[in-house]
């Protein structure tokens, strides 16, 4: 099966979240910095969301690339995680709208968890189609970030009903690990 179409379904869903998100932007009523001050923690969580799912779409494109074909497992494998990036808006929103609240901070915390093990499924289901001996798999190997990402999002979601700062410092802790770009399906093609 040619991976071209998955590609592209992909990338306009992962669009269309983003221009939810940024739709749920509200204009300030005023004209003055005060007006500003409530939407802090929208326009906090609405960066960290895009940051989240940028990354998402930067790894998706990258183990894409080292993919060479696929099969109706990965594509059902890539539904599963692209349901799971749908719900950022939802999750962002919420989270923004109250302040970085307990509950709401969970559930981000939650949605957050599902899109990192969805991605590890989509990635173990390439790399059963790839092979042991493949490039994604050398270039994978144990993938020690991605599970210690899913460990602290494990974490952080019980953590944001003791201390929810700190659920919110371990989310974007797993962002900036992710934000300097993953190199190693990059470095595994080129060798």
């Amino acid at each position: 099966m040619n991976k071209g179409r998955l590609e592209a379904f992909s990338d306009g869903v992962i669009a269309v979240i983003i221009t939810i998100m940024v739709l749920e932007l509200h204009v300030p009523h005023g004209a003055d910095w005060a007006a500003l001050k409530p939407l802090v923690p929208v326009m906090l969580t609405y960066i960290l969301s895009f940051v989240n799912v940028g990354i998402y779409w930067n790894n998706h494109h990258h183990m894409l690339h080292a993919a060479t074909r696929v099969t109706g497992g990965v594509l059902w494998a890539n539904l599963h995680l692209l349901f799971w990036l749908s719900l950022m808006p939802f999750a962002t929103g919420w989270m923004g709208e109250n302040g970085f609240a307990a509950l709401p901070t969970a559930v981000y915390g939650g949605v957050l968890l599902m899109c990192g093990v969805a991605y590890t499924i989509l990635q173990r289901s390439i790399l059963a189609v790839e092979g042991r001996g493949s490039t994604l798999a050398r270039a994978v190997g144990r993938d020690r970030k991605g599970l210690l990402s899913i460990a602290c999002y494990a974490l952080a979601i019980p953590l944001a009903f003791v201390a929810d700062r700190l659920a919110d410092a371990l989310y974007v802790a797993v962002a900036l690990m992710w934000l300097v770009p993953d190199r190693r399906i990059e470095r595994a093609l080129h060798d």
